[in-house]
């Protein structure tokens, strides 16, 4: 798994209720499985759907932009959206509906207000590229680019609270340090845990 799951699936207690929005091929949703939790995947793309069930990963092929409706209320203990967050068009939406269908959530997403991505912007005047956004502009999923400061704000007025925030290095691995003193300008990535 990507270093970043792994800090995600760190965060998640056994025996667990998980929903994960925009699972990708399911990876995460099978760690956690072994480990006991009970999961649900929701994905758009065939390609993902089709790798979910070839892990035997409980997946439904949905737009999570279009909202959660056929979930109930406070049906999971958690939501995950792992480096989903910036490629949908309605984040405010999202975390609404986690907040709904859940009492905590984990969100992860690279920080666009990394020092590397504004430095390639000012040295070079183009869109920045990093191994946690790995596209050029043109081919990006990414279409709400956010730092954590943003992130932190939305956050807190869609009604969540940081539980536990750990910031990530390049290579999705936990960083500290000095990182912690300036996370918005020194983490290239972050993890949160969110509770209501």
């Amino acid at each position: 798994m990507r270093p970043d799951l792994d800090v995600i699936a760190s965060l998640v207690p056994p025996g667990a209720r998980v929903l994960d929005l925009g699972c990708g091929d399911g990876a995460l949703l099978e760690e956690l499985m072994r480990r006991g939790n009970d999961v649900l995947g929701v994905e758009i793309s065939d390609d993902g759907v089709l790798a979910c069930m070839a892990r035997g990963v409980p997946v439904l092929q949905d737009d999570i932009d279009e909202g959660l409706g056929d979930l109930a209320d406070d049906a999971f203990d958690i939501v995950i959206m792992s480096l989903t967050l910036q490629a949908v068009r309605n984040p405010a939406l999202i975390l609404r509906e986690m907040h709904r269908v859940a009492g905590r959530g984990i969100v992860s997403f690279p920080n666009f207000g990394h020092w590397r991505l504004r430095a390639q912007l000012a040295a070079k005047g183009r869109m920045p590229v990093s191994p946690l956004l790995p596209y050029a502009w043109h081919e990006t999923p990414n279409i709400r680019l956010c730092s954590i400061t943003d992130f932190e704000a939305l956050a807190g007025a869609e009604g969540f609270r940081v539980e536990q925030r750990i910031l990530l290095d390049d290579g999705g691995r936990p960083v500290g340090g000095l990182s912690e003193r300036a996370p918005n300008l020194l983490a290239a990535g972050v993890v949160y845990l969110l509770n209501r």
